[in-house]
């Protein structure tokens, strides 16, 4: 765990930002709260952060926001993304799902339809899993209702699916990234996705698509 931590000073020397922009950033929630991660030191308490996604988010947000504003790059973050209406053939031509997956999910006749951005993104979750071969067409269909179904219970929170398999029998589970679970001996987690982040890769998607 320590290692996937970055210490802040560490950070602000190693991302060259000062410590007022890093708590802006925060306040304009372009950093989720839940990365400020306070620790007990030697020297006291420290704040910390997953090292990676900090350096990746910065990295993102230094590379576009000459382009957007903080208020655009905040809606760009957020798991509560303002209302997208893309049909089924936008979304092939905009690179975010494939044929591949389209032939599983949406028979020829729904092509022309509109898919709300947590259709769109529940689509692209399924392109995601499929092309890891841990499911067939016919759980392709069952993850697609399943995260269509249940996407807005966890509603703006950070969250994970992950995917178990039993003795051949496949099940779907999304949980909040602050909650444990404990499985039996026999279930084997196959799949874990971190939807936050494929909440922010969608949007990147559509951005340069607008």
């Amino acid at each position: 765990m320590e290692n996937d931590l970055i210490a802040k000073k560490d950070l602000l020397e190693v991302a060259h930002i000062s410590y007022g922009q890093l708590y802006r950033w925060k306040r304009k929630k372009l950093i989720p709260d839940e990365w400020f991660i306070r620790k007990s030191t030697f020297t006291g308490q420290e704040t910390f952060f997953p090292k990676q996604k900090i350096l990746d988010r910065i990295e993102k947000i230094i590379s576009l926001k000459d382009d957007l504003s903080l208020d655009e790059l905040a809606d760009m973050f957020s798991p509560n993304p303002q209302s997208v209406s893309l049909t089924v053939n936008q979304i092939i031509e905009r690179h975010i799902v494939s044929l591949m997956t389209v032939d599983v999910l949406f028979p020829e006749e729904e092509r022309n339809k509109s898919l709300s951005f947590e259709a769109i993104l529940s689509a692209n979750i399924v392109e995601k899993v499929l092309k890891s071969g841990e499911v067939n067409r016919e759980e392709s269909k069952q993850l697609y209702t399943f995260l269509i179904n249940n996407y807005g219970k966890l509603y703006g929170q950070p969250f994970y699916l992950l995917i178990f398999r039993k003795l051949g029998v496949t099940s779907f589970l999304l949980i909040s990234k602050q909650e444990n679970y404990y499985v039996d001996d026999l279930t084997n987690e196959v799949f874990k996705l971190d939807i936050l982040q494929s909440i922010e890769e969608l949007k990147s998607l559509l951005s340069k698509g607008a």
